[in-house]
């Protein structure tokens, strides 16, 4: 069996691929067509970074499997590759603590105001401890967009942290969103109206694209703080980096981009008030581990015949026996 990663998986999930007898050619590329010979043999192709495409998976015609390490699937057609038998697996609940606790730490950056008094002191300014730019998050309402076991993990901690809690999520039914102790928003843009902070964990889809734009962002408190630690595209970055800058809100944390990676050209750079970092809201050591394990376990138990639970469309194992 030849298994292909676009990159290595944490050792224990390597160990779990190799118990099963397969020969795994690692790529360290996010480009699958450079190195098509060895797809053309696979079996099972595992995509940490790069994507997946109609026209790759048709050149492969041994691939019974497709696994993502992680629960976004964006760069993977899933509906193509389901249509001819092949599963997507996705590993929900591997690094949902990671991805929380990350946009807490956005959280907290901004509302502590620590980037703007890191840069404020190193150029001398003792002062601006007096700026009274921070705020406490006690008592505040942070509006969870999506309720997921990110979001959930995320009320979790803000309930934790004496907040009020808001929430959205089109798939949930306002009783199971009551349940999980939120204030339930049948419209995310009541929500964003009404929310101190906002952060975004659902899935980027043609219905979520450009879910926040201009004409939302001005909906917003001038005080607000938005977060979108899930998927670029959700957020107009244009208008986001026009928002911050005029003032329409007061600061925002991205981890994830329309291009990726993110070039310095990007508008967020220049922007007020604004975080950035590298997609890297799942990649703490527990969570790697995480899901790279699970990753693992699911495309071996699918060769093997099994169905596993955790794939984006299973209709493909009905396709697979036709």
């Amino acid at each position: 069996m030849m298994v292909v990663l676009t990159h290595p998986l944490a050792p224990e999930a390597m160990d779990i691929l190799r118990d099963n007898g397969a020969e795994v050619y690692v790529a360290n590329s996010p480009e699958p067509e450079t190195y098509l010979d060895e797809l053309k043999d696979a079996e099972v192709f595992i995509v940490r970074v790069g994507e997946c495409r109609a026209g790759l998976i048709e050149k492969c015609p041994k691939l019974k499997v497709i696994g993502r390490t992680g629960v976004g699937y964006d760069n993977v057609d899933v509906a193509f590759a389901a249509e001819r038998g092949i599963p997507t697996v996705i590993t929900p609940g591997a690094n949902q603590r990671s991805v929380a606790e990350y946009a807490f730490g956005m959280i907290f950056a901004l509302s502590k105001d620590l980037m703007n008094a890191d840069r404020e002191l190193r150029a001398g300014n003792w002062e601006v401890r007096n700026a009274r730019r921070s705020f406490d998050l006690l008592g505040k309402t942070i509006g969870v967009i999506g309720l997921g076991a990110i979001g959930r993990e995320v009320i979790k901690i803000a309930h934790g942290l004496g907040m009020q809690v808001s929430g959205y999520d089109p798939f949930l039914s306002q009783e199971k969103a009551e349940a999980l102790g939120v204030r339930y928003y049948g419209d995310y843009r009541e929500l964003l109206k009404d929310a101190d902070v906002v952060t975004i964990h659902v899935p980027l889809t043609d219905g979520t694209r450009d879910m926040i734009t201009a004409a939302e962002l001005s909906t917003m408190k001038k005080t607000a703080l938005l977060i979108n630690c899930s998927r670029g595209g959700i957020v107009n970055e244009e208008d986001l980096a026009k928002a911050l800058d005029a003032g329409t809100i007061a600061g925002a944390g991205a981890d994830a981009f329309t291009t990726e990676p993110v070039v310095k050209g990007n508008v967020l750079f220049s922007a007020k008030n604004m975080i950035m970092t590298p997609h890297a809201a799942a990649q703490s050591r527990e969570a790697f581990i995480n899901m790279s394990v699970a990753c693992a376990k699911g495309c071996m138990a699918i060769v093997c015949g099994e169905e596993w639970t955790h794939v984006v469309d299973a209709s493909a194992y009905e396709n697979r026996k036709k």
